[in-house]
């Protein structure tokens, strides 16, 4: 009860600083920002986007042809002259003259025309929709259903053929089946015909409008439910899940960036020295600061949410995303020594996680990599296919991992002797691996950090698979390779630099060779653990393979991550610690060569 008392204190102590900071210095900006984008969305929501206002040129020699374009503010219209022979002396891009259409040459005319065919189409279905038996006018109606592409990463094993190639044929196709009569269905739908006009109506002033399709995703509404006549039907659009980004990551990136500048303002005022002193655990500290920002964040959530009716279990998803974003702004704001570097890291890592979150997103229902990001998960729940147990840990395992051992890294260095000093990016994350180091354990210490880096790697590496997975091979696959490698190298140098910064045991040549096997095996076991629990249908892949090798023999891959990572150790043992990147360098080129020759079957 104490330490929930202390916690809650911590919490309210927040929400008051909180307050008065913006209160002083964020609130006016705040609000005078909030004014002139409300300002902005109603002129552009009343007024329209006219950029392309005016972009074409047209002639009419009739005023008939007016109830066609004349709606389109893209069109200048004149009036053509009879006698008139080359439209480009007048400077057209079109003219419609008795009746014929003629476009001037090149991409201009040809964009011309297109957007022309577009406005006869539109005016060609509302003649059809003012008649009396709309029936009649469409003869033809589609009941469309959309069917999950079944594709995952062993389709692209070494080319093989998924389905028979077709063959041309002189004589037409015969059905297998007997030939029989179709009966003719007695009606299209039992519905109101005027019902189905307005409806028809709403769907034509939504095609026009370009902000239309996005908003319909939002609120899950369909004019027509699953029917389209033929003018209408488009494929579904991929990159229509880039709005669930914004509107659900923006906010809760945008939210932590308090919590990351509350944790700075502690460091760099020195304001948190006498907190750090009371007699409160640094995870009670950590915790209490951050519960106020971890709720906002749930709530804004649930309210979006709530906003286009969706399902409450679209929350969970979202809840690793949350915590991933305030453990970096806990590290972040921990690590920068000012604001201009505060702001470098941050703006760096909010890049790297969008990106991490927006581009497997886009493959969503179409590809198995999209479950890679938890927002797809959300996408699943808005649009009614929802998820499973499996998918969930598939999509939200790295989260959760990456965000415990950073919380945990953290927490361990909250004191003061770590928040106030004034080393750099990199001296400081030294420094946090050296408190990682056990004087009495410090072999466990080695498997422990290694152990803990696994979760960041594959991250990364998944990332990579996501930018290059469909590059032609086998140029995909050797990007892959290399870049994996090197991750894993940089990593892996974690604990040799745990232990010269902690400075025991002294480096010599018998603790180099014993700390390398414990680093390999750490790496070995986190790795063989966390691939058979979360990512396993991507393992079974050529990709896989190039990512996580040699999934049977242990041996091999023990020996390599223990081979690779004495070349750092080597390197630091006879240079010193400013050689580390020579070091990481040299293990790359063992690794991508090992990687190489167990590969050479699909490379070459």
């Amino acid at each position: 009860m104490e330490a929930l008392s202390q916690l809650l204190t911590i919490a309210r102590w927040e929400i008051k600083r909180f307050q008065g900071t913006m209160s002083r210095d964020l609130l006016p900006v705040a609000i005078v920002l909030l004014v002139l984008l409300v300002g902005v969305s109603g002129f552009t929501a009343q007024q329209g986007i006219h950029l392309q206002d005016g972009i074409y040129r047209i002639g009419v020699d009739s005023q008939i042809y007016l109830d066609i374009i004349g709606g389109d503010p893209r069109y200048v219209v004149y009036a053509l002259p009879s006698d008139v022979v080359n439209i480009r002396s007048l400077g057209l891009d079109l003219s419609i003259r008795a009746g014929s259409l003629l476009r001037a040459n090149g991409d201009k005319g040809a964009a011309a025309q297109k957007s022309f065919e577009r406005d006869y189409q539109a005016y060609q279905d509302y003649v059809y929709r003012q008649q009396t038996d709309l029936f009649a006018a469409y003869p033809l109606w589609v009941d469309s259903e959309y069917v999950v592409s079944e594709l995952d990463f062993l389709a692209t094993q070494t080319g093989q053929q998924l389905a028979a190639p077709r063959q041309a044929s002189a004589t037409p196709p015969v059905p297998d089946e007997p030939e029989v009569d179709v009966i003719p269905p007695s009606g299209i739908v039992p519905a109101d015909m005027e019902i189905l006009r307005l409806q028809l109506e709403e769907e034509a002033a939504r095609g026009s409008d370009q902000l239309g399709r996005y908003t319909d995703i939002l609120s899950q509404q369909e004019a027509l439910g699953e029917l389209r006549v033929p003018s209408m039907l488009s494929p579904p659009l991929p990159f229509d899940t880039i709005i669930f980004i914004f509107v659900f990551i923006f906010p809760l990136y945008f939210t932590s960036q308090f919590f990351m500048m509350s944790i700075m303002n502690e460091r760099t005022l020195r304001q948190g020295e006498a907190l750090i002193a009371s007699p409160v655990k640094p995870i009670i500290l950590v915790v209490g600061k951050m519960l106020p920002y971890a709720i906002g964040m749930l709530l804004i959530v649930s309210i979006i949410l709530f906003s286009v009716k969706a399902d409450i279990a679209a929350i969970l998803p979202l809840v690793p995303v949350i915590l991933f974003f305030l453990s970096f702004a806990l590290f972040i704001g921990m690590v920068s020594r000012s604001y201009k570097e505060l702001s470098f890291i941050s703006i760096f890592f909010s890049t790297i996680a969008t990106s991490y979150l927006f581009f497997p997103s886009i493959f969503a229902n179409v590809h198995i990599v999209s479950l890679l990001s938890p927002v797809t998960l959300v996408v699943h729940v808005i649009d009614g296919t929802g998820y499973t147990l499996t998918d969930y840990v598939y999509s939200t395992a790295l989260f959760y991992l990456t965000s415990i051992i950073l919380f945990g890294i953290c927490i361990r260095n909250f004191h003061e002797e770590q928040l106030f000093t004034e080393k750099s990016l990199l001296d400081t994350l030294a420094l946090y691996l050296g408190t990682l180091v056990s004087n009495r354990y410090w072999y466990l210490s080695l498997i422990l950090i290694s152990v803990m880096t696994i979760p960041f790697v594959f991250m990364a590496q998944m990332m990579y698979l996501v930018l290059f997975f469909n590059l032609p091979m086998p140029f995909s696959l050797i990007l892959i390779m290399v870049l994996a490698a090197l991750t894993e190298e940089l990593v892996k140098a974690a604990g040799f630099v745990a232990l010269v910064t902690h400075r025991y045991p002294p480096m010599s040549w018998k603790i180099v060779i014993l700390a390398s096997f414990l680093i390999g095996f750490g790496f070995l076991l986190g790795e063989k653990l966390l691939l058979f629990v979360t990512i396993s249908q991507i393992a079974d892949s050529i990709f896989g393979a190039a990512l996580f090798l040699t999934l049977g023999l242990l041996w091999m891959p023990f020996l390599l991550h223990a081979g690779t990572v004495f070349c750092t150790g080597a390197v630091l043992k006879i240079w010193g610690k400013n050689a580390l990147p020579i070091g990481i360098v040299l293990a790359t080129i063992v690794h991508s060569i090992y990687n190489l020759y167990l590969l050479r079957g699909w490379v070459w």
